[in-house]
């Protein structure tokens, strides 16, 4: 019984460290796309008529 839940232990710890690689993946980039636009925003922004 003891090795059961070792055992489930062991897999849910694997999975929960590969869901927050992937987290840690997606928010990198995000950032980076957000300052990349933002940076073009205004490197534009003379160009904006209102």
């Amino acid at each position: 019984m003891n090795e059961k839940i070792y055992k489930a232990m062991g897999r849910i710890g694997a999975s929960n460290l590969a869901i927050g690689i992937c987290i840690l993946t997606v928010g990198i980039s995000a950032g980076v796309l957000l300052i990349v636009n933002g940076a073009r925003l205004l490197r534009h922004k003379s160009n904006i008529m209102f």
